[in-house]
């Protein structure tokens, strides 16, 4: 028998894909030339691995257990990849994902100081919401991810980084008219006002939700914003309140400079973020390294929100 890694890594492609044409443009290879290697991979193994249909493929019994043995074969080389590409530490090209309500914020400092570092690293960012981001890792596509922790998947390992608090944002108004409703300004005491967050699928939305003890149907919640960006300015426009994390405030309100921001009240709800990576790929002196300079660009950010905080009645 002559399995080779070309024609797992191209059966796995097929497998994902149930079509030929959008398999061979995944692995950037002709049709004809996919088609060829899973035929051999078929007659090397004895048995058919997929059914071929007009406009599907589907996997045979066989093929699916195929596929979960390819699946782990290719996982254990990337993972002897990475072995060798950080034998020497941050070196080489990183595979980096971050989702959006991190990205615009700790990204430049961040990918400044890697180079700063290392000025061959070849750095791939891909921006993405937790789910998406999750899915590559699992693919191989991604070698760290930085999101919201816990990241939900028992087959990742986390690294925590650092903790982002929530700001209540609003204009100057809306925030001193809740200051004067209430004696204490907690996220579940907003009051009847319209709540706007993102879109759904994003981590953010979750986690306001929770902290504000609303639900999705609550008939003042407003989730369409597709950026923090977008919701800063419908926000700075009167349309409603909203949290942004800290990480995220000394740009949103340079951008939207009618925004007013200010902390809530006694405990302070936050996120963790942190690096999230396979837990069979290999640590290393790389990633602490990676962590080391990702905590420093948050902590710079968090630090500059202390500039644009409302004064008087903050918790500070």
């Amino acid at each position: 028998m002559n399995v080779t890694l070309r024609q797992l890594t191209y059966f796995k492609a097929l497998a994902e894909q149930r079509n030929f044409g959008r398999a061979a443009q995944t692995c950037h290879v002709s049709q004809p030339a996919l088609s060829v290697q899973i035929r051999d991979l078929e007659a090397s193994l004895g048995a058919p691995l997929v059914e071929r249909q007009a406009r599907d493929v589907v996997l045979t019994g066989f093929g699916r257990q195929v596929l979960a043995h390819a699946q782990r074969i290719l996982a254990e080389v990337d993972a002897l990849g990475q072995v060798a590409r950080w034998r020497d530490g941050l070196s080489g090209h990183l595979a980096l994902g971050v989702i959006p309500t991190i990205a615009p914020y700790i990204l430049p400092d961040a990918l400044s100081d890697l180079r700063a570092r290392d000025i061959s690293l070849d750095v791939q960012v891909r921006e993405g919401k937790t789910e998406r981001l999750l899915d590559m890792l699992r693919r191989g596509e991604l070698d760290v991810a930085v999101m919201a922790l816990p990241c939900g998947d028992d087959t990742m390992v986390e690294l925590p980084l650092f903790e982002d608090r929530f700001l209540l944002a609003g204009t100057e108004a809306r925030i001193e008219g809740l200051r004067r409703d209430t004696s204490a300004l907690r996220p579940t005491e907003l009051g009847n006002g319209q709540l706007l967050l993102l879109e759904d699928g994003h981590c953010l939305t979750d986690q306001a939700l929770e902290v504000c003890g609303r639900k999705r149907d609550h008939a003042k919640i407003n989730m369409g914003a597709t950026s923090l960006a977008t919701l800063s300015r419908l926000v700075e426009a009167g349309f409603g309140l909203t949290l942004i994390p800290e990480l995220a405030a000394a740009s949103e309100v340079t951008g939207a400079p009618g925004l007013r921001v200010c902390r809530f009240s006694g405990e302070q709800p936050s996120r963790r973020i942190g690096l999230v990576r396979r837990a069979g790929s290999a640590p290393g002196a790389w990633l602490d390294e990676l962590a080391e300079i990702l905590t420093r660009s948050g902590r710079r950010r968090i630090a500059e929100a202390e500039g644009v905080l409302m004064r008087g009645g903050d918790a500070g």
